[in-house]
């Protein structure tokens, strides 16, 4: 098996693994992402119907003429937003998230903290590590006090008894 086709297998095992565990209802849909090198698009599916109920992309002309490029952070985060006022025109406001079989990060996590951000409850806002320029910096440890080496602690003198 060459190389082309043992990571396309990998990625069947994760994306079959991930979604094992995920299953979208009409009250709670699947919100499903698909990212290529030059796009991102994500969907709404119902799977006990085997519907979809929203979805939003880079690739349509609409976001081609507002928007410069389609593989990038700021367009996984205007196809989030989009996908979360759609969803709140029909009335969804939380959804199971599956990344498929991509990290949670990057352009995938920007998608998804969008969508939460702008209404669509699909991951936990309080396990997003957030990097800000305004946030606290870490406490600083006191330093314990460091003795020079070589030198052996002193010994009590013995005092003579007259």
């Amino acid at each position: 098996m060459d190389a082309q086709k043992r990571k396309h297998h990998r990625q069947l095992r994760r994306r079959q693994h991930v979604r094992s565990h995920i299953q979208g209802t009409a009250a709670r849909p699947r919100l499903s992402v698909f990212r290529s090198s030059k796009h991102i698009s994500a969907q709404l599916i119902d799977d006990i119907n085997g519907v979809t109920l929203a979805a939003a992309s880079s690739a349509g002309k609409a976001f081609k003429d507002a928007h410069k490029y389609g593989g990038n952070i700021k367009a996984a985060e205007i196809v989030g937003q989009k996908l979360a006022d759609a969803a709140k025109a029909k009335g969804i406001t939380a959804a199971s998230f599956d990344r498929g079989h991509y990290r949670f990060h990057g352009r995938i996590r920007a998608l998804a903290v969008a969508a939460t951000k702008a209404g669509l409850v699909c991951c936990v806002p309080e396990n997003i590590k957030v990097k800000s320029k305004d946030a606290a910096p870490a406490p600083v440890k006191p330093e314990k006090e460091k003795k020079p080496k070589g030198e052996r602690p002193s010994k009590p003198k013995a005092e003579a008894t007259a």
